[in-house]
């Protein structure tokens, strides 16, 4: 369970008639007077937007629809011109390319809001408008450990301050919406490309995002290019992809999620996937978890066992695994319900919860019963096994074990 922070929404006021009728070249002025909008304005709620602004730049709205350039200011509102688009209707959010916007990214509600999520129990809180590593700092500060962070990456200044923002998160999400809006789109798919790969070697999930299967808010079926994008996540090494208005408005939310997950089955058995994830495996730390977690997807591959299991108490051994992408499954035992939980995201991680387990030895023995009741293996085949002695310390991954299925 992912609770999604809404973050600043930056959006207009509202009109007398609900909409207006834009056409290029015209006049168009935003500013902080809160009466009804008209054909040559609207409300601009946001002093701290008109002060960042400068003449020449631009305003995108309604998803980059419309898009007005400042040409002139004041200390009360934007004077612009408009460039491109038809309509603008109320309460449409905007965007400024190229501008680090001094608001902060938890606002008040979204201090209640995550309150509010984690007594609910999800396991991960997603946070938006994040520009800088201190924004995530400020989330992790009010989580406690009682959640993970998942950084939503849909600003440049975001992109720009990836490597800072990667060492503070759990975890990163490609918010494509806003983030192709605010960069030109011929660079949207190399921007994903770096992200996924970056985020992969660090050892955390990535989740590319939004307008995957745009087409059947309305549609039952796909375009053959939205399947192909979906795909080409998967390829790029992306742990999830998701679906945002198909599922959430759409008129076919069942059949969005069957054909997303049936694309991304399809890519995983694909030679060409297998490929290009061993041709870019992570390098090693110097760390001798992280060793042994390599040796065992290295161990798995030679000697063709049926599946990777990890004994873990804070998940990182399961991690420092899928980053490697084995061409096996990787089972995660753990006793920590919360780990198994947050664990369900990473590619290729099943997470069993486990209470009956107090040695290594006892370990070896479990993990061969549950990847049989699990159908992961049966008589005769390998198992590659990870711990740590001593046992349920954790960080103290140290241990390879083979063992055989009877």
């Amino acid at each position: 369970l992912l609770g999604d922070l809404q973050g600043p929404k930056l959006r207009i006021g509202k009109f007398e008639k609900g909409e207006i009728d834009l056409t290029e070249g015209m006049a168009f002025r935003f500013d902080m007077d809160e009466g009804l909008g008209n054909a040559s304005r609207v409300q601009l709620p946001h002093i701290e937007v008109i002060e960042a602004m400068e003449v020449g730049s631009d305003i995108l709205l309604d998803d980059g629809k419309v898009r007005a350039q400042i040409v002139a200011k004041d200390a009360r509102g934007l004077d612009t011109k408009i460039i491109s688009g038809s309509k603008l209707s109320n309460h449409k959010g905007f965007n400024i390319p190229g501008i680090v916007l001094p608001i902060p990214a938890l606002t008040d509600k979204d201090r209640i809001d995550l309150e509010a999520a984690i007594e609910m129990g999800v396991d991960w809180i997603a946070q938006s408008f994040v520009q800088k590593p201190e924004d995530a700092m400020e989330a992790k500060a009010l989580i406690k450990g009682r959640a993970a962070l998942m950084a939503k990456i849909e600003k440049p200044s975001a992109v720009a301050s990836i490597d800072g923002i990667i060492d503070v998160v759990d975890g990163i999400m490609i918010a494509r919406g806003d983030l192709g809006v605010e960069i030109p789109p011929e660079q949207v798919p190399a921007v994903q490309k770096k992200l996924v790969r970056k985020v992969r070697h660090a050892g955390k999930p990535v989740i590319v995002a939004t307008q995957m299967l745009e087409s059947m808010v309305d549609n039952a079926r796909p375009t053959r290019a939205e399947a192909s994008d979906v795909a080409t996540a998967v390829y790029d090494g992306a742990d999830a992809v998701m679906l945002s208005a198909e599922t959430a408005v759409g008129k076919y939310p069942v059949e969005a999620v069957s054909i997303m997950n049936r694309i991304c089955e399809s890519t995983e058995g694909d030679k060409a996937y297998r490929r290009i994830m061993n041709a870019d495996h992570p390098e090693t730390e110097t760390d001798s978890s992280d060793a042994i977690t390599v040796a065992a997807t290295h161990v798995a591959h030679d000697i063709k066992a049926a599946v990777i299991v990890n004994y873990t108490t804070s998940g990182s051994t399961t991690l420092r695994t899928v980053r490697q992408r084995p061409d096996v499954p990787i089972l995660c035992l753990t006793q920590n319900i919360n780990t198994a939980r947050r664990l369900m995201l990473p590619s290729g991680a099943r997470t069993p919860c486990v209470t009956d387990v107090n040695s290594f030895a006892e370990t070896v023995e479990r993990a061969v019963d549950i990847v049989q009741e699990k159908g992961y293996a049966q008589k005769g085949d390998k198992v590659v096994l990870t711990a740590g002695v001593p046992f349920g310390v954790s960080g103290s991954t140290n241990v390879l074990r083979i063992a055989d299925v009877v």
